[in-house]
């Protein structure tokens, strides 16, 4: 099968894309020659189109042997048996991944002029190019959009070899193409039109799909819209699934920050954040690190770096909603919030740490000035011993709270309502419009 041009091949791929009766994918293209095909895609389909930059990391004196790749939000992946094989040291993986760094994000700032990546976290995603001929970036594309959250992965080409194809079929949820043919020596001798894509027609393919887009309803005046739903956290360039919810007339964001390696879908924070939405608190409830990053133990209890995602994700958020801020951590996570509460320029409104190890952050407590309260489980013996150390370091207004019987996990009937009632009664105490108790007092209470 030949194709008089990508725009050709991309209405006919759009064609069998429309049978698998999709709900609201997301087109992404392979720059560049893959742009003008999922360009088409999107179109037909009426979905949002970006694109997924993806870049190999050369073996230094072997540039088509890869090591690795890496790809937008830090998403890293390094073949290790290939870097020993190679006797690549630390340096010489360095030296080729930050070229390769500055490469990807020149790309995409030319791509995108300024417009935000879309979020993919439980989306199905459609991954594009023109044809197929090794499968490597293809291949590297479906892992990092995994990597992004996605929950489905489609791989759509017009034209692909065999072998290559068989490869994709293993790693992709599913792979439409048009033609395999058997002999297959480069994929522009499929097309009538193979002319080189520049970066210009991709940002302005990329341009004209943003305009196309319904714009998102106005605020009312003063407002904050209500909303409910899978966000992208860009905390310092790394990409965060969260879930951001925002009732009507919210007067307060309390943003959770997780420990121990749990995440956005905890149980727990999720119960707690159900009931601050009740009473019109909004919640962002976001992973601190990458799937890749939760793999490690060592990462799971950096707090320091827990810390830096939450302050980073904090002014996501900030930008994004004119709305006071809170934090609600717990175990691992309470340690990073009162470590990001004591930047100097945090201005958080209130802290509830459940269950928290504020002894991870016991050099920076004196510096926290958010007024904090420590809610931990009466028959935790150990934590509670903790809490009450860590609380003598501090010197804003706070508060040990006691659930009578409860375990680390506040498991027991009743446990987990208290300490979302509580919580709720602190937030309301100290947010503005709200509050009645003023900042920078230093009462310390234990109830």
């Amino acid at each position: 099968m030949f194709f008089s041009n990508r725009t050709a091949a991309g209405r006919q791929l759009a064609g069998e894309l429309v049978r698998l009766g999709l709900v609201e994918p997301v087109i992404l293209g392979l720059p560049r020659g893959g742009v003008p095909v999922a360009s088409e895609i999107a179109r037909v389909l009426g979905a949002p189109l970006d694109v997924i930059v993806v870049r190999k990391l050369g073996v230094p004196f072997q540039p088509e042997v890869a090591f690795g790749a890496i790809g937008e939000g830090g998403v890293r992946l390094i073949s290790g048996a290939t870097v020993r094989a190679a006797g690549l040291g630390e340096r010489d993986c360095a030296r080729v991944e930050g070229a390769e760094r500055e490469e990807l994000q020149r790309r995409l700032t030319r791509y995108r002029q300024g417009r935000e990546q879309i979020a993919l976290t439980g989306r199905t995603v459609v991954v594009v190019d023109d044809g197929i001929a090794t499968g490597s970036t293809a291949s590297v594309a479906c892992e990092v959009a995994r990597e992004r959250g996605a929950e489905q992965v489609i791989l759509a080409v017009p034209v692909a070899a065999p072998r290559a194809l068989e490869q994709l079929r293993r790693e992709a949820d599913e792979v439409v193409c048009l033609s395999v043919p058997r002999h297959f020596s480069a994929v522009g001798q499929w097309y009538e039109d193979f002319s080189q894509v520049g970066d210009e027609e991709v940002a302005a393919l990329l341009a004209e799909a943003a305009r196309a887009r319904p714009p998102a309803p106005a605020p009312a005046s003063g407002r904050v819209p209500p909303q409910t739903g899978e966000v992208v956290v860009d905390a310092g360039g790394t990409a965060l699934p969260g879930l951001l919810t925002v009732p009507e007339d919210a007067e307060g964001v309390v943003v959770f920050a997780h420990g121990s390696g749990s995440s956005r879908l905890s149980p727990r924070n999720r119960h707690v954040a159900e009931v601050l939405n009740r009473a019109g608190l909004a919640t962002l409830l976001f992973d601190l690190l990458t799937p890749a990053e939760a793999r490690d133990r060592a990462k799971v209890f950096d707090v320091p770096l827990l810390a830096l995602r939450l302050t980073q994700a904090t002014g996501w958020i900030r930008a994004r909603l004119a709305l006071r801020i809170c934090y609600f951590g717990a175990s691992t996570g309470a340690a990073a919030a009162l470590m990001a509460a004591a930047e100097p320029r945090s201005d958080i409104a209130a802290i509830v740490s459940r269950g928290g190890r504020p002894d991870l952050a016991v050099s920076r407590l004196a510096a926290v000035r958010a007024p904090t309260l420590l809610i931990v489980g009466g028959a935790d013996d150990q934590v509670l011993d903790l809490n009450r150390e860590a609380a003598a370091h501090l010197r804003c207004e706070h508060q040990i709270g006691v659930v009578p019987g409860a375990s680390h996990l506040f498991e027991e009937s009743g446990a987990l309502d208290a300490v979302a009632d509580a919580a709720l009664d602190w937030f309301v105490r100290h947010l503005p419009h709200l509050g009645v108790v003023p900042h920078g007092s230093d009462e310390h209470r234990e109830t």
